[in-house]
């Protein structure tokens, strides 16, 4: 009932118009974005295609009075309408600007020095990179407070970075290093930091959302239970469309809206798994649909546009911290590079890259300062100079600092690791000469 009213209350506006006005049911002719057909520059985004407008407050009365149905709110090239007074129209300050784009600065800056550093073989295994969804990292992260937790995936190095995570710590960490965030041990999907409460990257998809869940239910408990007044935490899972179709999301919508948790589902629809197209996995590819069914509010943003994912954010994180439960936000977004840096990117539709490069959301962020008097054109540049020299000092530590002795691959492994890699007298079993030989009598 919270739920329906607080999104009740919010009023959007829909400026551009939408290509179809007909429902999934009857729409022979589907008009969503195709990523195997050729797009024009006016392509509507998935979630974009029907009229995805609030319903009359009438019906958000009679929805409020249900136990079992929330708020649907869909936001779509859309932007909340502000509801405290203001002497201007801008939807950022200077200050607030300036911050976001500094972090998604780091963010792409980053992202593009990692592949240069695994193209020349300073890290190993699979790296995914979040070049085009800087927009959500900063556009939520940035909204937390310390105490707030971040739960990612297997693209986390620059959910990281917003949440605090020093260069220099991730990027140690994925040279696996003795100074990276996770000692070395955890790489590039599994970066974790308890110091700034990011609860890790996932490998496997959706492994990550129960986790989170679990943590918001632990700020619950400690609020209601423990009567620790001040414990207003909220969690941020991050997740992709792919992991949609998987048990753990559904499983965790439920507990959380039935124990009304301070966690809010954020799915990064960059719309593709792998190599797998959002349209061709899932019976209804508008996932923000699914909040409602659980009984949590829904709501689709232009995952591209960081000040549209803003203006969400801060109702669903607000939401949460006031105790009105979960949130679904779907962002619709898109990488500009393949799943991996071992993904050759041959799949997708030169066309489609195109339509969305032409999106980029740092270039729209830049613009609206600059055209709004936020930022001149040399206070922007200085911030990319000072990140180009953080990104160069943050190589340069990670070269510089010590690998891990064999004698760490056992910790936090085991918590009793006796019988597996220490020993009868005590000692590691990997400091034996004859441990990889494949002996079994070590």
């Amino acid at each position: 009932m919270a739920a329906a009213s607080a999104f009740s209350a919010t009023k959007f506006t829909q400026p551009l118009p939408l290509n179809t006005t007909t429902s999934r049911s009857h729409d022979k002719h589907q008009s969503f974005f195709d990523p195997l057909k050729t797009t024009s520059s006016s392509s509507s985004f998935l979630g974009s295609t029907r009229k995805l407008r609030l319903n009359s407050a009438s019906k958000f009365n009679h929805l409020a009075n249900s136990n079992r149905r929330s708020a649907v709110v869909a936001v779509s090239d859309v932007v909340k309408e502000k509801k405290v007074k203001s002497t201007t129209n801008l939807l950022i300050t200077k200050e607030e600007g300036l911050k976001v784009y500094e972090d998604m600065i780091l963010g792409r800056s980053f992202e593009d020095m990692c592949a240069q550093m695994y193209y020349r073989g300073k890290m190993f295994g699979f790296v995914h990179l979040y070049n085009g969804q800087e927009a959500v990292s900063s556009g939520f992260i940035k909204l937390l407070k310390q105490e707030d937790s971040v739960v990612s995936t297997y693209r986390d190095h620059v959910h990281a970075l917003s949440k605090g995570v020093p260069a220099r710590a991730v990027m140690s960490e994925l040279f696996g290093k003795t100074t990276g965030c996770c000692r070395g041990q955890g790489g590039s999907m599994h970066m974790f930091s308890k110091e700034h409460n990011l609860l890790g990257g996932f490998a496997f998809i959706g492994e990550g959302i129960p986790v989170a869940t679990g943590a918001a239910f632990s700020s619950k408990y400690r609020r209601e239970v423990l009567k620790q007044a001040d414990c207003d935490h909220v969690t941020l899972a991050f997740f992709g469309d792919g992991t949609c179709n998987n048990g753990q999301f559904f499983e965790c919508l439920n507990m959380a809206a039935l124990w009304k948790l301070p966690i809010v589902f954020v799915v990064e629809n960059n719309l593709w798994a792998i190599g797998m197209s959002h349209l061709r996995a899932t019976s209804d590819p508008e996932i923000w649909k699914k909040g409602p069914a659980f009984g949590m509010p829904g709501v689709h943003v232009d995952g591209m546009d960081v000040l549209k994912v803003r203006e969400v954010a801060k109702e669903a994180i607000g939401r949460a911290r006031r105790g009105e439960g979960p949130t679904l936000v779907e962002c619709e977004t898109y990488r500009f590079r393949g799943h991996s840096l071992a993904d050759p990117d041959e799949l997708r539709d030169p066309a489609e890259k195109a339509h969305y490069a032409a999106r980029d959301p740092i270039t729209a962020l830049k613009k609206y300062m600059i055209e709004n008097s936020l930022a001149s054109e040399a206070e922007l540049k200085a911030i990319e100079k000072k990140i180009d020299e953080v990104l160069e000092d943050a190589v340069e530590f990670a070269e510089e600092s010590p690998l891990p002795s064999r004698s760490q691959l056992l910790e936090n492994v085991f918590a009793d690791p006796r019988g597996f890699g220490i020993g009868p007298d005590g000692q590691y079993r990997c400091e034996d000469p004859k441990f990889t030989e494949g002996t079994a009598h070590v």
